[in-house]
């Protein structure tokens, strides 16, 4: 009996790969290629994969998205988000750089930032000798596909000791009224020696939109150079969100990054650090909060490849409704990593009984002189603590969010830009607040 080969399975954004973007220079089209052929071979993650094997994106795959275009009336959307009045920012729509949003007056002598696209050509010298080298796509499906897009995005650029005080603002805005469309937005930034800067990258789209928003971001920070970045996810809750972080750091450098999902109905944060410099320090810090089926999926990796490299991770959440939640740590401490000081919480906050979290952390340590400290915790408020604050004076409602708001402190206190960290409060706590009382109104 003759057996029937079995048909390939279908490419999902197959006709979108057929029109991918062209033009640029030689080797980006050359990288475009091989991100295109890399995803085709690949395909989307499935459950099966272990590094998926608790986020379904089987969703984004049944959706036929198509590449965002241009849009107007992004001014208007801008104002309703955390710190999107900054006075330096980068603003991509659909990602595309808008000059028109885009404020860079007042930097200092030296410092580029702007159209990642222009880059390629006026600053082609720094940007083919560092982008695509950290975001590796041979296995990551989401990457491949970023890359088989890559259009335009933000470029920041500092040159040796250039001290940035103001803080550098790129918000990507994603999304469209009449069509469900996504966007793949690149970041390349790039921290000269001895330089110092604070950079958002912001996250946004018009409530109730559908649409898919893939992004990558890659980070170098020169020798004793220092880069304070943040992530704010606050996407419609109807939009998928994939993105990775991609950071290296020299000799005696700094890189801290601190990431905070605040919205989108599946969101998969990605963070890869590699401590290459004797000396380097790292801190990964996150919060997030979902409610409702959300799902947000949050992996780090942190890769101690020099001694003396101390590194600090902090990531707490806050579920309700039917949220699900899922944290893996890695932290790796390579041979000659010795002296390596490495601590990783992991804390979650279930609101109701219907939430759950999924929490792995990985020590994967080939040194014999080195600290490395892992502890998790999920649960729900102390009974205890609520008690103690009742009985003096407090209702129920008051003590359960003086508990929530002490949680979530310890991560918006680490923010250092002050407008920032106040606007991420009220936006927290706005939330927390409809989702409470969408949590006593199920009680009731």
């Amino acid at each position: 009996m003759t057996q029937l080969a079995e048909r390939p399975k279908p490419v999902p954004f197959s006709s979108a790969l057929e029109h991918r973007p062209q033009g640029g220079p030689r080797w980006l089209e050359d990288l475009r290629a091989r991100g295109a052929a890399r995803f085709t071979a690949l395909g989307l993650p499935t459950v099966r994969d272990e590094e998926w094997r608790f986020t379904n994106v089987a969703p984004i795959g049944a959706i036929e998205f198509t590449p965002a275009d241009p849009v107007s009336g992004v001014a208007d959307q801008l104002a309703g988000f955390a710190y999107t009045d900054a006075p330096v920012r980068l603003v991509i729509v659909n990602g595309r750089f808008d000059a028109t949003l885009s404020r860079t007056k007042g930097l200092p002598a030296g410092v580029r930032t702007g159209s990642l696209a222009s880059a390629m050509t006026d600053h082609a010298d720094v940007v083919q000798r560092y982008f695509g080298q950290l975001a590796e796509f041979t296995s990551r499906s989401f990457a491949a596909l970023n890359t088989a897009f890559v259009q335009d995005g933000a470029y920041v650029y500092l040159p040796d000791n250039a001290i940035v005080e103001t803080p550098i603002h790129i918000v990507f805005v994603t999304g469209a009224e009449a069509s469900k469309v996504m966007a793949h937005p690149r970041t390349l930034i790039v921290a000269g020696a001895g330089s110092h800067a604070r950079i958002v990258e912001s996250y946004v789209g018009a409530e109730g939109q559908v649409y898919f928003s893939n992004a990558v971001s890659e980070v170098f920070v020169g020798e004793n150079a220092t880069v304070d970045h943040y992530k704010l996810q606050q996407e419609s809750i109807e939009a998928f969100h994939v993105a990775s972080l991609h950071a290296h750091t020299e000799r005696s450098a700094t890189f801290s990054s601190h990431s905070f999902s605040l919205g989108g109905k599946l969101v998969r944060n990605d963070a890869f650090a590699i401590l290459d410099g004797e000396g380097g320090e790292c801190t990964l810090n996150g919060l997030y909060l979902a409610d409702r089926e959300r799902l947000i999926d949050n992996h780090t990796t942190i890769d101690h490849a020099k001694p003396h490299c101390p590194s600090h991770e902090i990531y707490k959440g806050i579920l309700g409704g039917t949220a699900r939640a899922i944290f893996n740590g890695k932290i790796i401490v390579r041979q000659d990593a010795q002296k390596t000081d490495a601590k990783q919480t992991n804390r979650a906050l279930l609101l109701t009984d219907g939430a759950t979290i999924n929490t792995k952390p990985q020590l994967e340590i080939f040194a014999d002189d080195v600290k490395c400290t892992h502890g998790a915790a999920i649960g729900q408020l102390d009974e205890d603590a609520i008690f103690y604050l009742r009985a003096r004076g407090l209702s129920f409602a008051e003590a359960r969010d003086m508990l929530i708001h002490a949680f979530a402190a310890q991560i918006l206190e680490q923010v250092k830009i002050e407008p920032l960290r106040q606007a991420l409060e009220a936006e927290l706590f706005e939330q927390l607040a409809r989702d409470l009382a969408e949590v006593d109104g199920a009680r009731t």
